[in-house]
């Protein structure tokens, strides 16, 4: 048994945590936080396998110039003088190069299905009560051109052994009756599931201390000791720890953790948005609107609404016209769902780390023999905790992994 510090209680942090308990480690978890918001609490719930395509795609970098002067734009990159941002920059235009994805969309689907049959495993195995749903997930289309373009997705996924399909806008109908529908067709992927994130989260975080694991909260990490290769100090600003593994897990604050070891992981906070609603909307099925890039989720007791990637910088400030903008975009589809000043008003954000690639970080780097990496997930952080953390496990137990990690490497070349 080893004493693992798990630091970051998100849903990556906590699903190490839980894989390494299961494992037979002694667990301490270290969040500077509440735990109690953020990307993990505010994101669409979705688990995904159909993303195959990640963030840093062919044309992302040329469509995120056009967006750079609009306040409402779905993506937007914050252009400033900071050297790691443009060291990013660099290597995430490098990344967007149609080889890369080919060779990443296998890898992407198999952590993708993993993570999302491993969320039923643990429902199953914990009794936990939290909602997930085998509805599937569309993409809603307005124009004839996105339709087509999301058709060759479909495609894809089908080559990659998902099961997905075109729809048309009468069929979607036809399944949402009591929706307003304004489009022209659609894509269904039956692979993906969905949740409630914040029940999932409770349910987590109750097991992991009824279980033994220790999570301290509101509780920063301030630095690391390390001699010969070996973090042999955590120190915090309430005590300190002399840990035999290290997993370092805190989402967009990890890079300026991991400069304390001489790594220089690259990383961007990518700021989404949610908006909720308790009035009935008739959306019964996860919807991703295509050309508006949101994501249309019907939780339990409630209709979230999220979207936007806004590139810039470690804040949480609320950009009241891209909250405006995931509205407009909303009713654009759904011309009978209205959010009210007050909902729109009670907006949150998370900040959702990126790696240039749009890929995870999952691993050792050379540089620390006991430190394992987790993080960068961009998007798919919801989809990838259960499998990240399995992966995490399986690697500081020295076992054969559940699959293949080379694009995942901490240490990869962009």
């Amino acid at each position: 048994m080893k004493h693992c510090i798990v630091i970051g209680g998100g849903i990556i942090g906590l699903s190490c945590a839980y894989y390494l308990h299961k494992s037979g480690h002694q667990v301490t978890v270290i969040d500077q936080s509440k735990m109690d918001g953020g990307a993990s609490y505010v994101n669409a719930g979705y688990l995904a396998p159909s993303h195959l395509i990640p963030l840093a795609a062919p044309g992302v970098m040329k469509q995120g110039l056009k967006w750079m002067f609009s306040d409402k734009s779905p993506l937007y990159i914050k252009p400033r003088l900071d050297l790691q941002f443009l060291k990013w920059s660099w290597a995430f235009n490098n990344s967007c190069k149609q080889a890369k994805v080919d060779k990443a969309i296998p890898i992407m689907k198999e952590i993708a299905v993993l993570g999302r049959d491993l969320y039923n495993e643990i429902k199953q195995e914990e009794g936990f009560k939290f909602q997930l749903e085998k509805k599937g997930l569309f993409m809603l289309c307005k124009t004839q051109h996105m339709l087509e373009e999301e058709g060759h997705l479909v495609d894809i996924a089908q080559q990659e052994g998902l099961v997905a399909r075109m729809h048309s806008a009468q069929e979607i109908q036809q399944l949402m009756p009591e929706a307003q529908l304004d489009i022209a067709g659609g894509t269904y992927f039956e692979c993906d599931h969905h949740t409630t994130p914040g029940e999932f989260m409770s349910e987590l975080k109750t097991y992991l201390v009824s279980a033994g694991v220790v999570i301290r909260q509101e509780e920063k990490v301030v630095d690391l000791g390390v001699d010969k290769g070996n973090i042999t100090l955590v120190k915090t600003n309430k005590t300190q720890f002399t840990p035999d593994e290290v997993v370092l897990a805190a989402g967009s604050w990890t890079q300026a953790l991991s400069r304390k070891l001489n790594i220089n992981l690259l990383l961007q906070a990518g700021k989404g948005y949610r908006i909720q609603t308790q009035s009935p909307t008739g959306i019964t099925y996860p919807s991703i609107l295509a050309e508006a890039k949101v994501a249309i989720t019907p939780m339990n007791g409630f209709t979230r609404f999220a979207g936007t990637m806004e590139i810039a910088g470690i804040n949480h400030n609320i950009n009241k016209n891209r909250v405006e903008a995931i509205a407009e975009g909303v009713q654009n589809y759904f011309p009978g769902v209205n959010l009210s000043t007050k909902e729109k008003a009670e907006a949150a954000s998370g900040l959702r780390p990126v790696s240039p690639d749009g890929m995870p970080y999952i691993g050792k780097s050379s540089k620390c023999k006991n430190l394992t990496i987790a993080t960068g997930h961009a998007m798919m952080g919801w989809s990838l905790g259960p499998s990240t953390g399995k992966l995490v496990q399986e690697i500081i137990d020295e076992v054969k992994p559940s699959m293949n990690m080379e694009l995942f490497h901490p240490d990869r070349k962009f």
